[in-house]
């Protein structure tokens, strides 16, 4: 088995550079993993104690990120390194300043990893949620680095569980502790023989119940609010603003503020020529009179969060897609959450829909009748906000089970 990964992957390896040349992404993934060896053993010295933590892309570095925080409070001699799997994560955070060397993860060939375990000669490695690369895994457990899985979720369709899976069961041998969401995922490693398990639920609820911690005001948001109910409509795709922009279109005293996930010019003027209300854009409004329009569309990255802090509903995109985004941002500040119908995959989205706070919409119908539902009833909107909020705070320090368990 490890013969063929290992020949896929080197064919994988020899590809990726003619896709490079008609895919920005992948250029980004090609080019930026050029001098990656370099450049860390430039800036690791042999006598420098590190931690590395991998993650795969911008989900799973907020929730590798308390972790980070509090092992840089608790041990503040490590270095931290941090490694990205994804182009869309690392170019976001690579000028982050919680890690003292971020880098893009080399793809896991067995020359690739010796040449990376030696520039980083970790003491200790956290993988976050579930990256499990084998020849990573295999060579780690040689070095016998202590390892560790944060915020895992397992499934029963993964190859660990299957009949033909052994090579990829034996890779879980490489993991000193798992610490895991959900007892489902607790009792599937059970069931193959791993008790070295924690279910300590998600380090993302301490990372969003932060957020209150900061100074959230955005002047030009708060005279566009104006003191009118507002919707904020987080990381859209093209499928939830099919649905949300004839509802806009027909909506009167009420604002809404739309974050797209691709705010590329000809996307947002697209965006912009469908709705019919006085609309404007963020980019624009330095000097305008905000609160005079109806719709804010914001063209830019970095400021989703503090917006939410606006709304009074928050409708968090991408659950037409392939799979709904962040929805504990907004429900950390109390307020309703309405996504669509594609979050299964999303342990917090299926507790926060059977408590009530988190809302499913299915169609154009289902939207209205819940937009009109909440928007109606103050009492009803409080009710599904504080269901919200309590959800965040009851779930949080997930991180202080891991620090004590490194104690």
């Amino acid at each position: 088995m490890r013969f063929i990964y290992n020949l896929i992957l080197h064919l994988v390896q020899f590809l990726l550079p003619i896709v490079a040349l008609f895919n920005k992404k992948m250029r980004f993934f090609v080019r930026g993993r050029k001098n990656v060896i370099s450049s860390l053993s430039q800036k690791i010295q042999p006598n420098d104690t590190v931690v590395w933590f991998h993650v795969s892309s911008l989900g799973e570095y907020e929730q590798g990120l308390p972790v980070m925080e509090a092992f840089k409070k608790e041990y503040p001699f490590y270095k931290i390194v941090l490694s990205f799997f994804s182009p869309s994560g690392y170019e976001i955070r690579k000028n982050n300043t919680i890690a003292d060397i971020t880098v893009y993860l080399p793809l896991d060939t067995r020359k690739n990893v010796r040449q990376f375990l030696n520039a980083v000669h970790p003491s200790k490695i956290f993988f976050i949620k579930y990256e499990f690369w084998p020849n990573y895994l295999i060579e780690i457990r040689k070095r016998h680095i202590p390892t560790f899985l944060v915020s895992g979720i397992v499934r029963e369709n993964q190859l660990f569980f299957k009949k033909y899976g052994g090579f990829y069961r034996n890779l879980l041998h490489t993991f000193t502790h798992f610490f895991v969401q959900n007892t489902v995922s607790e009792k599937l490693l059970n069931s193959i023989g791993f008790y070295n398990v924690t279910v300590n639920g998600d380090t993302r609820f301490d990372r969003v119940s932060q957020i209150l911690e900061k100074d959230n005001t955005i002047e030009i948001i708060s005279q566009f609010k104006n003191g009118k109910k507002t919707i904020v409509i987080g990381s859209s795709w093209p499928q939830d603003e099919a649905l949300l922009v004839p509802y806009i279109n027909q909506s009167e005293h009420i604002k809404f503020i739309i974050a797209p996930h691709n705010i590329k010019p000809e996307a947002i003027l697209n965006l912009k020529n469908q709705i019919l209300k006085k609309t404007l854009l963020y980019s624009e409004s330095d000097g305008a009179d905000t609160g005079d329009f109806d719709v804010l569309i914001v063209d830019c990255i970095g400021i989703l969060t503090k917006i939410y802090s606006y709304a009074d509903i928050a409708y968090v995109g991408g659950g037409f897609g392939n799979g709904i985004h962040n929805i504990l941002e907004p429900a950390t500040f109390g307020i309703p959450v309405v996504i669509g119908p594609n979050f299964k995959k999303f342990q917090e989205a299926k507790d926060l829909v059977a408590l009530g706070g988190c809302m499913v919409i299915t169609d154009q119908k289902s939207l209205q009748q819940t937009f009109t539902s909440l928007l109606s009833d103050d009492d009803i909107l409080k009710e599904k906000g504080m269901i919200s909020k309590s959800f965040v705070l009851k779930n949080k320090n997930a991180t202080q089970a891991i620090m004590d368990y490194l104690h």
